[in-house]
């Protein structure tokens, strides 16, 4: 994942939203930010945003303790290089920790360690 970037979505504008602080919103029962980021099929990721691959996704869900709320179906189309997703929490501590991405590459790499194959999620800065 590459270009990761905070998408203001329409929705926050709309009083079902309270800003909690820059980019994250309260909804009531969880905090919530959007981003948006190109996929890179040479880490084995798809080309287009209609099919967000499982991988390197999964791994973020899970190291920042946050799901997936919304998947914005009118802008992840077969047309579109740049993926949506709304990200949400009921930590806004986890949404802080997930806003660590923007502006980073994402991408899972395979390690051996002791004869052993591993994926590890690597974030390095996007350079």
């Amino acid at each position: 994942m590459k270009d990761i970037r905070f998408y203001d979505a329409p929705k926050y504008k709309s009083s079902n939203y309270k800003a909690s602080e820059m980019y994250i919103f309260y909804n009531g029962e969880e905090y919530v930010t959007s981003l948006s980021f190109v996929q890179e099929p040479d880490f084995g990721e798809g080309s287009l945003a209609y099919n967000i691959s499982q991988y390197p996704l999964e791994d973020i869900l899970d190291k920042f303790g946050v799901y997936i709320s919304d998947f914005y179906p009118d802008l992840n189309t077969d047309k579109s290089h740049t993926c949506y997703l709304e990200f949400a929490s009921d930590s806004k501590k986890n949404i802080e920790k997930l806003m660590t991405v923007v502006g980073k590459h994402v991408y899972n790499r395979e390690v051996i360690q002791d004869s052993e194959r591993f994926v590890d999620l690597v974030v390095e800065n996007d350079e």
